[in-house]
């Protein structure tokens, strides 16, 4: 059983070859395009056939009918020529003339009427076998693919797309962990690491990415469990399959409980529906579940997970990496910052920019204070307002609840932005620091990168925890 090992350093280094990667995918090979089987009648006389041309499988077909017609209808020697051809009649040696002279006295009506049920019977035969004249696949296409560690699944779309994973290997705790025992372990265990992640088909590849680094790095890989977030049914096979030994648990979340709140985005992959899961987390989870961290889809983590999740919140709902320096003005419109009735929300706060990609929640206070009724109230004022009163998607309404009341996290578990900006999508270089979590923020995302063989650097540091390839 493999398990998963230590590195000093948790990030991988890269080098110019953008292409190297852990993991080898191997695509099943498109059939090889049938060649014609060459087989053609032509008919000359009424009653006879001058040329067959048939492949081996087919003639011994034939053969073994012919034999079956000699042996059940030997007494019907002039019907058969008549009906089949001279060929049979050469595979059946008849040489009692006493018989066919019996056969032809019988009168021209009994001669119509064995002709008949000659016919009649051929045609039967004919009917049963008409399956084996079908052509044959060849030889490569009907070999085995040597595919056993490849997994394909079609998407729960009507796309008709499939998608295959390698599975992921297992990993197993440390021996600081205790290791539950899989038939009683509970959602509801106290010793467990909960971390919520969204699945769709758009960013599957990146979503299984996300999971697989987080058991590579973890010290106790098998007391981490995912809460995963689908905006339709279908998925939970693929990660059983991927993932066969994975704690996890999956909630639909309906899109309609949010299409009518969402607004026009200056980037609509903003505004998808299950952008804004994360703000009915407390609702989704068991009530049981009083702490969980959120991750985006596309990002790995390369420290041990159990660190995030041991920060301390102290009285704040969210923890995240503030970004101080930032602009914060630009997320709302001048209409916003115009009207003290929006704008006044700051005051006495000292409100910074956080990505919310990457959050450590306490959904017990959420609970308590009503926090996703608060995000819906924003999000109602935004589309009712007669003037935008912000821009980008989701972020807006969890600023305008929590900027300036969240628990600062160290800014290692988040480098974002590495997918550029939400327009072109252009290469960025790690901020200067330690990492502990890659954050492909932005438009361009390392699998479309790689994909068009266009990646940045940064892209082969994703690399390595994609479990994914590509059949048709």
């Amino acid at each position: 059983m493999k398990t998963k090992t230590k590195s000093e350093n948790p990030i991988p280094k890269f080098t110019d070859s953008h292409s190297t990667s852990l993991f080898r995918f191997t695509a099943s090979p498109s059939p090889k395009e049938e060649r014609g089987r060459g087989t053609a009648l032509h008919v000359g006389a009424y009653s006879r056939v001058s040329a067959i041309r048939l492949c081996p499988r087919i003639r011994v077909i034939l053969d073994c009918f012919f034999v079956l017609l000699c042996l059940t209808l030997a007494d019907l020697r002039g019907t058969l020529a008549f009906l089949l051809s001279p060929i049979p009649s050469g595979r059946c040696d008849f040489k009692s003339r006493r018989r066919k002279h019996r056969f032809f006295q019988s009168g021209p009506k009994m001669l119509w009427i064995m002709r008949f049920s000659g016919f009649f019977s051929a045609a039967m035969v004919m009917i049963v076998l008409s399956p084996s004249f079908q052509s044959f696949p060849p030889a490569e296409a009907i070999r085995s693919s040597h595919t056993d560690s490849v997994l394909r699944f079609s998407t729960p779309t009507h796309s008709g797309d499939k998608f295959s994973f390698r599975r992921a290997p297992a990993f197993r705790n440390g021996g600081e962990c205790r290791s539950p025992k899989a038939e009683n372990y509970s959602v509801c265990d106290p010793s467990l690491v909960h971390v919520a992640i969204t699945l769709d088909v758009e960013y599957l590849r990146g979503s299984v990415a996300a999971v697989h680094s987080v058991l590579q790095h973890t010290k106790c890989p098998e007391s981490v469990f995912f809460h995963f977030l689908v905006p339709e049914i279908g998925f939970q096979s693929l990660v059983r399959s991927t993932f066969p030994e994975l704690k996890f648990k999956v909630y639909y979340f309906d899109p309609e409980r949010v299409r009518n709140l969402i607004s026009s985005s200056v980037r609509q992959a903003l505004e998808q529906p299950l952008n804004y899961a994360r703000n009915y987390l407390a609702d989704l989870l068991e009530t049981c579940v009083t702490r969980v961290i959120y991750l985006d889809s596309d990002l790995v983590v390369v420290d041990d997970i159990s660190k995030l999740w041991s920060t301390k919140l102290g009285r704040k709902t969210i923890g995240a990496p503030e970004y101080c320096h930032a602009n914060f003005t630009k997320y709302f419109t001048s209409h916003f910052w115009s009207n003290s009735r929006f704008s006044g929300v700051f005051s006495g706060r000292s409100p910074c920019y956080f990505n919310t990609g990457v959050m450590v929640m306490d959904l017990g206070k959420w609970r308590r204070f009503g926090y996703t009724r608060r995000i819906e109230r924003w999000m109602e004022v935004q589309k009712t307002s007669a003037s935008r009163i912000y821009e980008l998607g989701s972020l807006p309404p969890f600023l305008l609840v929590f900027a300036g009341h969240v628990a600062p996290i160290e800014h290692r578990w988040n480098q974002h932005g590495l997918g550029g900006d939400n327009v072109r999508g252009s290469c960025r270089d790690l901020h200067p620091g330690p990492v502990s979590l890659l954050h492909w923020s932005g438009s361009g995302k390392p699998w479309l990168r790689l994909d068009s063989k266009q990646p940045c650097p940064l892209d082969s540091l994703w690399s390595p925890y994609d479990l994914y390839g590509h059949s048709t």
